[in-house]
Order: C-alpha cells, then sequence, then structure tokens
C-alpha cells in the first residue's frame, strides 16, 4: 500500500490515498492488478442500507462493474459476498459473518455500517465510502495518516455546516434561528457539523 494523503477526489469528496479508489468502489492496487495470481480473492461489501433501498442496489451495481472493469470477475478471479443491512442489530450481524468469512478485504458504506464491521476487525483491510468524521468516529488516526486497517472517502466536509447556515441566510435574509435534526442512533456522525453551524449561526 502506497504512504497516506489527504487528496480532493473532484467531486467535493476527500479521499485518503492509501489504496486506489474510483468514486465510491475500490480498486486493488496496481501491482496486484498487474501480478494477479491463479488465487481467487473474495471480498466482503456490506452497504449500510436495506436489500429493497434503490440506492443501495445502484451501489452494488456499480461496485461490481467497476470491478469487472478492472478485470476482477465474480466467479472468475474474485468472490464477492455482498451484503445491504440499514437495522443496527442486522448490520452488526452481517459484520460478524463477513469477519468470519476472512475476506482479503471488506468494501463497506455509510458511517454505521463501517462501525460495526470495524468493531469485528482490526486486522482486515478495510475500505469505506460515504462517511463524514472517520477521525472523529475512530476508524483512522488522521486524514493523512489513517494507520490501522482502515482508509477511504469522506462524503463531506464539517465546514459545510457554515455554508449551510450562510446558504440560508442568502435565500431567507431574515431567518433568526435555525433548527438542526438528527438522529444520532442511525447518523452520529452528522454531530461533526453541530460546532461548525453553531458558530456560523453566531
Amino acid at each position: 500500500m502506497v504512504a497516506a494523503g489527504r487528496v480532493t477526489n473532484g467531486h467535493g469528496g476527500i479521499r485518503l490515498r492509501r489504496i486506489t479508489l474510483l468514486g465510491s468502489t475500490v480498486a486493488w492496487p496496481l501491482a496486484a492488478r498487474v501480478q494477479q495470481s491463479d488465487r481467487v480473492r473474495r471480498v466482503g461489501i456490506l452497504i449500510g442500507l436495506s436489500e429493497s433501498d434503490p440506492v443501495g442496489q445502484e451501489w452494488a451495481r456499480t461496485l461490481i462493474q467497476a470491478l469487472q472493469e478492472l478485470d476482477w470477475k465474480s466467479g472468475v478471479n474474485v468472490q464477492l459476498d455482498l451484503r445491504l443491512a440499514s437495522d443496527r442489530d442486522h448490520m452488526q450481524t452481517v459484520a460478524k459473518e463477513l469477519v468470519e468469512l476472512q475476506p482479503d478485504l471488506i468494501e463497506v458504506t455509510t458511517t454505521p455500517a463501517t462501525e460495526e464491521v470495524l468493531k469485528q476487525t482490526r486486522t482486515i483491510p478495510v475500505v469505506f465510502t460515504v462517511v463524514s468524521d472517520p477521525v472523529g468516529s475512530g476508524f483512522v488516526q488522521s486524514l493523512s495518516r489513517p494507520g490501522g486497517n482502515a482508509t477511504g472517502f469522506i462524503n463531506l466536509e464539517s465546514s459545510l455546516g457554515g455554508k449551510w447556515v450562510g446558504l440560508l441566510r442568502e435565500i431567507a435574509p431574515r431567518v433568526t434561528r435555525v433548527a438542526m435534526l438528527f438522529n444520532p442512533t442511525t447518523a452520529p456522525q452528522t454531530a461533526y457539523y453541530k460546532g461548525v453551524l453553531e458558530a456560523a449561526a453566531a
């Protein structure tokens, strides 16, 4: 794996440059792609949305298609163990199942799902996407040097909290009170924006 470094991905997100990433999908390091062995690799995938959610289904299709374009074909040189779960208890069960399969890597989407996977393993490489605050959540040591077994994308920076307040003022200049509503169980990362939002409001 290459050294970590913080870079933008051109779409408003930030990635931690430790494993090569493509959008919300993961590509194996170049050396692994060039020198693929005959061994079938195993990849666990956990998307933190319900099985009936069309967004989760689209994310799964996009990931599988991107892997195929990189010559990682399910049933040929890679085995994909795909799971979708939105309920925290179900996520915990699925995360444990995936870790017990001992995959070469786990790709996980959303903060709650990433949290559940990292509760189960600190050795299997984990690539996360759609995570707002990996440092505050304890997934990585820092954005520039993730450390440990996890790396990936953050989807929004905390500074956006202040920009949301500014946008509200532009739309409705007479606004004097702003409420922030979130579920700390399903979206604990939302507190990531709270301080910045309060500072902008002041």
